[in-house]
Formats: C-alpha cells, sequence, structure tokens
C-alpha cells in the first residue's frame, strides 16, 4: 500500500468539509472516525449504522483523488478500531465495516457535485424544497451554495431545472448508468497506473507525454463523410474513344 499523504496531496481537498452529514450516533462516530482518516490522508465519506449481523458499522472513505484500495481499508480499519473501543460512542456490541464509496456513491461534498457534473443522481432533502423532498435528474454543478439539477421526475406544472440548497439534502447518490461506470473504470485504470509507477513496477510516462483528458477522450469521434469515388479512366469506353481519336473518327454518342 503506497502512503495516501505521500507526494503532492491536495491539502485543501483533504480538509473540505462535509456539507450532507449524519444525525444521532452516527454523528458521534463521525466526530471520532473523521480526524483519525484525515490524519491518516483519506477523507470521511459517509457513515451508516444498521441492524446487519447484530449492529454493523459501516465506515466508507477515500483518499483526495477519489481512489481506494483494499490495503487502504485494512489500514484504517486497524488505525480506527482501538480508538472506536476507547471513546465508545455505541452502547453495544458492533461489528466494523470500512469500504470504499462504491461506483454509484454518496455525494457529501462541493467537490462530489463538481466532480460528477453530467450525471444522473437522486436527491433526498431534509428540508422540502416547493413542497417536495426527493428529486432526480442530472447534475448541473454548483450554482454559490446549491446544486443546479436539471430533473427528469417532473409532474405538470413543476420546474424542470432547480436550485437545491447542499446543506438542505439529507442524501445524494450518484444513479449506476452505463456513462458512470466508464467513467469509473478510467479512473480506475488511471489510479492502478499510477500505483504501479509510485512503487517501481512502471516506468514512468516520459516528461512531454500528455495525461489524457477523461472528458475529452469519452467524447464519441465525428464520422468522417466518404469521399465521392471518381470514375475509373481505364475502362473499355475509355479505351476505344482513345482508339478513335488516334484514327479521327467521332464519337457516335456525341453530337455535333
Amino acid at each position: 500500500m503506497t502512503d495516501p499523504t505521500a507526494g503532492s496531496v491536495d491539502t485543501e481537498l483533504l480538509a473540505e468539509p462535509r456539507l450532507v452529514v449524519e444525525p444521532g450516533v452516527a454523528a458521534r462516530v463521525s466526530a471520532i472516525a473523521g480526524p483519525v482518516l484525515q490524519g491518516m490522508g483519506y477523507r470521511l465519506v459517509r457513515i451508516r449504522i444498521s441492524g446487519e449481523s447484530g449492529c454493523t458499522v459501516q465506515i466508507m472513505a477515500e483518499r483526495p483523488d477519489g481512489s481506494m484500495q483494499i490495503e487502504d481499508c485494512e489500514a484504517i480499519s486497524k488505525a480506527l478500531s482501538p480508538v472506536l473501543d476507547v471513546a465508545d460512542p455505541i452502547e453495544r456490541a458492533y461489528r466494523l465495516e470500512i469500504s470504499s464509496p462504491g461506483i454509484d456513491r454518496p455525494l457529501v461534498r462541493r467537490s462530489d457535485f463538481e466532480r460528477y457534473a453530467g450525471h444522473l443522481v437522486k436527491i433526498e432533502m431534509a428540508v422540502a424544497h416547493q413542497g417536495r423532498k426527493r428529486f432526480r435528474g442530472t447534475l448541473g454543478g454548483v450554482e454559490g451554495n446549491a446544486v443546479h439539477l436539471h430533473r427528469d421526475d417532473t409532474r405538470t406544472g413543476e420546474e424542470v431545472d432547480v436550485l437545491l440548497v447542499m446543506e438542505d439534502i439529507s442524501d445524494a447518490r450518484l444513479v449506476l448508468t452505463d456513462e458512470l461506470i466508464a467513467e469509473s473504470m478510467r479512473r480506475g485504470k488511471a489510479a492502478e497506473r499510477e500505483l504501479r509507477q509510485s512503487l517501481g513496477l512502471e516506468p514512468p510516462p516520459p516528461p512531454h507525454a500528455r495525461k489524457s483528458d477523461p472528458a475529452k477522450s469519452n467524447k464519441p469521434k465525428p464520422k468522417l463523410k466518404p469521399n465521392k469515388k471518381t470514375a475509373p479512366k481505364n475502362t473499355k469506353e475509355h479505351r476505344l474513344a482513345a482508339e478513335r481519336l488516334l484514327r479521327g473518327d467521332t464519337d457516335p454518342t456525341r453530337g455535333d
């Protein structure tokens, strides 16, 4: 496992606060786990407490670039378990589960909404917007303290484009689509390549090499229009016409 803090880590991105947070007991776990994860070079994504296997505390985390390896989950579990045992935020026995956010991940920070602009998302509001709490549509980026959403679930008389205040959102999650899967695979391959290069298992790219823009590379290339083929000039008709010219004969197919 490579150290997530090694290299050029964006400290502002690492310390970026979450705008979508959990209430109740999960908030107590968050207050303990968040600083530990940040100290290790990870960002807390979400905490969910469920009744699975008696009681399961699921902690989603990621590196600042959005990547996450199995080794990262193991390192976090090893560092966080004794801290939670001492703080004891949950009164009963529980099973700790560390995981990555996944492809259809929750969106909890401003940078999340900016990064996944153009993708389909489901949003549930803690505070109703125009009498409605649940929305679905395409993210259009961030405007001030609100998320722009182009809805695909409108009813008669409802606005198609809405601005939802981020701090009023209780849950926001990407919807699994072919485009999202393709982008996730590209990012995964790029992260794996950088990891292999950092471990010396793969040569680094040459200095003049440019990183491809995923937004551009995903666009389909325009189809070239087929060129009009010119008629061949070595047909039997052309050969006969040439022989007639040499003899001084006229072409019977042409007029005077």
